[in-house]
């Protein structure tokens, strides 16, 4: 099945910076699209960022200019790094790989999520 692990979640002061980190196993074929998500606490889960199997970017409103997502495909990795982070950025964030081409993207694999806490 295909997996995914995320790391790099922890405390950090408001204005801080903090760089997640997705590693993706697993029997899937080709090289596809990947996602961050979060959930904050009493919220619903929310889309953060995607990047496409090539390098094209997509983020919320609430995190461009902010947060830049990354990926290297040698490594089975993706990344999104957060700078300039804001209490409102706390919750568990997730990765999530597609299951499609084309658009819109669907996200059927996820990760266990890794906590990201801004405060001061």
């Amino acid at each position: 099945q295909v997996q995914l692990v995320e790391s790099g979640g922890g405390l950090v002061q408001p204005g801080g910076s903090l760089r997640l980190s997705c590693v993706v196993s697993g029997t899937i074929r080709n090289i596809r699209a990947m996602g961050w998500f979060r959930q904050a606490p009493g919220k619903q889960r929310e889309f953060v960022a995607q990047i496409s199997s090539v390098g094209v970017s997509n983020y919320a409103d609430s995190v461009r200019g902010r947060f830049t997502i990354s990926r290297d495909n040698t490594k089975n990795m993706v990344y999104l790094q957060m700078n300039s982070l804001k209490s409102e950025d706390t919750a568990v964030y997730y990765c999530a790989q597609s299951t499609n081409y084309g658009l819109p993207k669907v996200f059927d694999y996820w990760g266990q999520g890794t906590q990201v806490t801004v405060s001061s």
